[in-house]
């Protein structure tokens, strides 16, 4: 801001020197040379040749505003005071426009964010489905965010053209000069001098800078030629025309450099392939690019995708491990809240992102990232309970599976009801079902009904199974609910009277009683052969089952097997032990320590194998010896304990080996993928309702900067009050934001009904902006092109100013600082002077006439700055070789002498372009 206060107080200082001096030469007689009368246009001083060089500044109304009477006659004094509020409301008008371009920009940042999912085959024939933007990201910022950052600018001198009965003017077309102006040079002077020291940044689409570059300086040219060469004074149809075409021959030639179409064949390239990466770096001779292997490189472009969001997941997993070293015992719920916040501060932003940032902050509206993660929790915000499943009241068994010894004589099931009037009185039948168990020889059958007294949520009955000593095979029986009803009522009854069910079984309604032999020892074996759990679980519990008996002690020896998972905890603890089974019990777990690495995609395994087990005497602790080779002669001859106790020995089952696979962490990958979901900056810019838009209004928030974010911790940084300057700026601002809060949020048709009603705004605000800036000018004496390429033009540029400086600071590169000031360039002349010229152009040929426009000071300007231009983009590119290595920071002599220079080719610039505006040096 000190910046900015200070070019502008320079500014005046130098202009109105320049304009006493010139009025002083006109009252010692150097007027009667220049003495002639000019048709003008619109408000403010007549822009005709003569007109400039006059003694007299003849101020008329403007557009919507009229000039401030009386004209004539008016007291040094009264003009001073004039002058002040004119200055002021122009500020104010500024402000204004900064935050409907907050509200514009966001709508531009919503539609360019949008996404599609592609499907892609990997190489091993697996297929992906990715998230990638709709709109390239080259496209995008020559469009919609060129149109963004430059819509004041556009918007005033089309408004111009037709305020001024169609007629050329001076304060559109010197805005856009002016403001291309300072972009080029203070804007990419201020981005290199506030890089901290021994740092560089390079602009990573280099071959984009240099198309756009050229065809920045290429459209001033063009603008020269046109108004001075090709029909001097006079603008045809066809130039017009050609003009704006021009617009869409730099975004598909921008375009073509960032696909990298035609350079492969014109380029020595190399490849240097990682090892365990997916990025191809390309290299060239001379190190144009810092991008990723293209289209152009032999890839198709899904490849390209593939690899992009590869490396951005990757990045994400980072993070998040980086994350959990510092906090090793926050929760994943916190830990998923940080990550979002840390992933949108690291992830490249959009130009569009850092001009929002760059009002908000100025106008005491904090930080988007830090007010906004609640809109990203929303995102994951359960579904709410269907109400009517809420009336309805849920039977069911809890648990669904009982497994019972042969000897437990008798064991409770209970029923369980959920939802609903737990008040009412509730009815359910219940019965038993054979399985492999039958009734009356291996449990006693069971019927009745169970009576949900008021309140009660649990009921109970008893059923008995029959022990015998017969050695048998595991047996199993079920238990049904049936005929649920509420006060007595039966279901027929309510279905026919035509009410809804007030009560209903749910699964689990049958439950399975699993009847366990307890004449044998058992038969030991896994429940599946496989089985699979998350990298991130810690510890391992493998289940063993005991089967076909649970008779006497038993020790199961196990042992680990290395597979693609490898032990000596890199993905696993090696184990080796015994399990022990005491009598009666059924099963036991092996427990495994694994070693969590907090991968994305991981699937590696090792298997457990279970060795022959044993029985162990429960008062000596001793092994019983059993012999297991004895056949049936043998057997015949045995006493029956001899008998019983070689049957029933301890014996290994049909899964003695399980595969145990490791898998991701689902709740890693979960945050993973939700990171990836809510990093689609436009959640963080737009809005979604009218309500959060007036709250966002009236609501103060801490404008601190962003430079201290990296050294604060986040409890400091939330815990950060607004300063008095938030407080001062939210009040000057609060007008403009409570009005523009009428503006349709975002997330209304995928922004573009934002993006209409904000342009629409724009244009009204920049006319009345042209209308004070051609009062102020003609009140302090100010040619309309010099207010018009010194205050107007510094006035619109503050936004991105502000957005610049800070994306030099916290980007890795360049581009988004200074890689779109030149496309922004271009794009103002291609679209702000040819859709106006040609809509001049065309109004004057079908009534038959011509549009002139005297070359004048425009002409001298833009020649001024396409030398100065040249100049500028000659240095940035020389920057990039030893010993500088980027466009911007660098070693400090380098550094402030770069900023020094591009400020001296803006002070020379203005003061060239004001010398020549008011005759003292000749122009064209």
């Amino acid at each position: 801001m000190a910046v900015w206060y200070s070019a502008l107080l320079f500014l005046f200082v130098v202009l109105q020197t320049v304009s006493l001096t010139q009025n002083a030469d006109v009252i010692s007689g150097g007027a009667d040379d220049r003495n002639a009368t000019g048709d003008g246009g619109g408000g403010g001083a007549s822009s005709s040749d003569a007109a400039r060089c006059s003694d007299t500044l003849v101020c008329r109304d403007g557009i919507i505003l009229p000039a401030w009477r009386p004209i004539d006659s008016v007291s040094t004094v009264d003009k001073a005071f004039r002058a002040v509020v004119y200055f002021l409301a122009m500020i104010y008008m500024f402000l204004g426009v900064s935050i409907i371009a907050d509200r514009f920009m966001a709508a531009i940042e919503v539609i360019t964010s949008q996404e599609r999912e592609v499907t892609i085959q990997k190489p091993s024939g697996e297929t992906v489905v990715v998230q990638v933007r709709t709109w390239n990201e080259t496209v995008s910022n020559l469009t919609l965010m060129a149109l963004g950052s430059s819509a004041p600018e556009i918007m005033l001198s089309i408004i111009e053209i037709i305020g001024n009965g169609f007629k050329a003017g001076d304060l559109g077309p010197g805005t856009i000069v002016g403001s291309a102006a300072f972009n080029l040079f203070v804007i990419i002077g201020l981005c290199v001098a506030v890089i901290p020291n021994g740092e560089t940044r390079r602009i990573k689409h280099l071959r984009v800078f240099i198309i756009t570059a050229s065809w920045s300086v290429f459209a001033y040219l063009w603008l020269y030629i046109i108004i001075a060469i090709s029909s001097p004074g006079v603008v045809d149809v066809w130039e017009g025309i050609v003009t704006f075409l021009f617009f869409p021959a730099t975004v598909i030639s921008a375009y073509i450099a960032d696909k990298k179409i035609f350079f492969g064949r014109f380029l020595n390239r190399k490849y240097r392939a990682r090892l365990f990466s997916t990025v191809v770096v390309a290299e060239s001779r001379d190190n144009i690019e810092m991008g990723e292997k293209g289209p152009m490189d032999g890839g198709p472009d899904e490849d390209a995708e593939l690899r992009e969001f590869e490396k951005t997941r990757k990045e994400y997993i980072e993070i998040l491990r980086e994350l959990r070293k510092k906090h090793p015992d926050i929760d994943m719920r916190k830990l998923e809240e940080m990550a979002a916040v840390e992933v949108l501060n690291r992830g490249p932003k959009s130009r569009a992102f850092y001009r929002i940032q760059a009002t908000r902050k100025l106008t005491g509206g904090g930080k988007i990232i830090k007010k906004k993660t609640d809109r990203l929790d929303a995102l994951d915000a359960a579904p709410a309970t269907n109400a009517d499943e809420a009336a309805v009241t849920r039977v069911y068994f809890e648990p669904g599976h009982y497994t019972v010894m042969e000897n437990v004589g008798s064991f409770a099931v209970t029923v369980t009801r959920q939802g609903g009037n737990l008040d009412a009185t509730l009815y359910v039948d219940y019965r038993t079902e054979d399985g492999t168990a039958n009734a009356g020889a291996d449990y006693v059958y069971a019927e009745g009904t169970l009576v949900f007294f008021p309140g009660e949520v649990h009921k109970q009955f008893q059923l008995s199974i029959i022990d015998d000593d017969i050695f048998e095979e595991d047996e199993h029986f079920y238990v049904r609910l049936s005929n649920v009803r509420s006060d007595g009522s039966s279901p027929p009854q309510e279905a026919a009277a035509g009410a809804r069910p007030t009560a209903q079984l749910v699964n689990p309604f049958m439950a399975t009683v699993m009847i366990l032999d307890d004449d044998h020892a058992g038969i030991f074996h896994f429940e599946n052969p496989e089985t699979t759990f998350p990298e991130s679980i810690g510890e391992a519990s493998v289940r063993v089952i005991r089967s076909s008996g649970a008779r006497g002690l038993v020790h199961l020896p196990y042992r680990t097997i290395e597979g693609s998972a490898k032990g000596n905890d890199d993905d696993y603890e090696d184990d080796e032990g015994e399990v022990t089974f005491e009598n009666d019990e059924t099963e036991a777990f092996i427990k495994i320590r694994i070693i969590n690495k907090e991968e994305y995609e991981k699937n590696v395994s090792f298997e457990i194998e279970l060795g022959k087990p044993y029985a162990i005497d429960p008062h000596t602790g001793e092994k019983i010896e059993v012999r297991e080779d004895v056949d049936d002669d043998e057997l015949e001859r045995m006493t029956e304990e001899e008998r019983i106790a070689t049957l029933g020995r301890p014996q290994l089952g049909d899964i003695s080996k399980i595969k145990c696979n490791i898998s991701e962490s689902v709740e890693f990958k979960g945050v993973v993928d939700k990171l990836l979901r809510k990093a689609n900056m436009s959640l963080v810019v737009g809005t979604s309702s009218w309500r959060e838009q007036f709250t966002d209004a009236v609501t103060v928030r801490s404008g601190d900067d962003d430079d201290d974010d990296d050294n604060d911790d986040d409890t400091e940084r939330e815990s950060k009050q607004p300063s008095c300057s938030d407080y001062v700026m939210h009040s000057l601002s609060f007008f403009w934001k409570v009005l523009f809060a009428f503006v349709p949020p975002t997330d209304y048709l995928g922004g573009w009904a934002a993006f209409c009603v904000s342009i629409l705004i724009i244009g009204l605000l920049t006319a009345i902006i042209g209308d004070i800036a051609s009062h102020f000018g003609c009140t302090v004496g100010l040619l309309d092109a010099v207010t018009a390429l010194s205050f107007v033009a510094l006035g619109t540029s503050i936004p991105d100013t502000f957005a610049s400086k800070v994306a030099a600071i916290h980007d890795s590169y360049a581009d988004s600082s200074v890689g779109n000031v030149t496309g922004s360039n271009a794009v103002n002349v291609f679209l702000g002077i040819g859709i106006a010229w040609s809509i001049a152009a065309v109004y004057h040929a079908v009534r038959g006439s011509v549009f002139v426009v005297n070359a004048g000071s425009l002409g001298f300007s833009v020649t001024m700055f396409c030398c100065c231009a040249l100049v500028c983009i000659a240095v940035m590119l020389v920057r990039r070789l030893p010993p500088v290595h980027g466009e911007l920071g660098g070693p400090p002599r380098f550094k402030y002498a770069t900023a020094f220079l591009l400020f001296g080719l803006w002070i020379f610039y203005v003061l060239m372009s004001s010398l020549e505006a008011y005759c003292y040096i000749d122009g064209f």
